[in-house]
């Protein structure tokens, strides 16, 4: 018996398999969930592509996290694959090239509103799509990268994080009454596909082994995902609002 066995989970974000979504995707199902991925314009190509490569084939609903009309359509769609969701994961970030590799000051409203839309007001619009369907006990968790300090190159989509976080702590404390639990994994830097997409991306990565007291590898996305499968299920019954640091420990040092 897995720690999600006749659990059902919600995960976004799947796009290829070194994404953390498509390990946590992979991992729920070991560990006796039934996923439902969901997909996005021309990306759904790549996320049907990586739902084949799971030990279960999972169903895949469309949603686009900025469309109303997707939104209120999500619930109904879910309902054709499950009867209630268990977990739902939030893999969704994104900011216009110009707003990061070191554009800071150069970033334009109408380019940073996509970032903060998309990649922090979305854990918001999720969860209330998804609310009707979270049962007693379920749990949002979402992926973030470490908003407490200002990164090299990252930005505006360093605030879009920020923003993201506290939207958890908002989340986490209007769903608790009614046993949703909002939980964060701040995961170190993985190269995956959003990440390299990053200008300069291989400047934030460049030192964190070296770093870490745990050491960090830049290519494994498990570590994280195992986190996210942690939270995701019944095993933190009352931790919520937390955001745990997957990261070698980078977090906790002063250099």
């Amino acid at each position: 018996m897995g720690i999600l066995a006749g659990k059902n989970v919600l995960v976004t974000g799947v796009l290829r398999e070194n994404s953390i979504a498509f390990h946590v995707a992979r991992l729920a199902q070991e560990q006796g969930a039934t996923v439902v991925l969901t997909a996005f314009g021309r990306a759904a190509k790549l996320t049907e592509l990586a739902a084949r490569r799971l030990p279960t084939k999972p169903a895949i609903v469309p949603l686009d996290v900025t469309n109303q009309e997707d939104l209120e359509a999500l619930a109904g769609r879910l309902r054709e694959h499950v009867p209630h969701l268990d977990a739902v994961v939030h893999s969704i970030g994104f900011a216009p090239q110009s707003v990061m590799g070191g554009n800071f000051l150069a970033g334009e409203w109408a380019d940073v509103a996509v970032a903060v839309e998309t990649s922090a007001f979305s854990l918001k619009s999720l969860a209330v799509a998804c609310r009707e369907l979270l049962a007693p006990g379920a749990g949002i968790v979402g992926l973030t990268f470490d908003a407490s300090v200002a990164w090299p190159v990252y930005d505006w989509m360093g605030v879009a994080k920020a923003a993201f976080e506290s939207v958890a702590r908002y989340l986490a404390r209007d769903l608790g009454p009614e046993g949703v639990r909002v939980n964060l994994v701040s995961a170190g830097p993985i190269r995956t596909t959003a990440a390299t997409s990053i200008p300069g991306f291989e400047e934030m990565e460049s030192r964190w082994n070296e770093r870490a007291p745990l050491g960090w590898d830049v290519a494994d996305p498990e570590p994280a995902a195992k986190a996210v499968v942690a939270l995701a299920s019944g095993w933190f019954p009352a931790t919520t609002g937390e955001i745990v640091h997957v990261d070698g420990g980078v977090h906790c040092l002063g250099q």
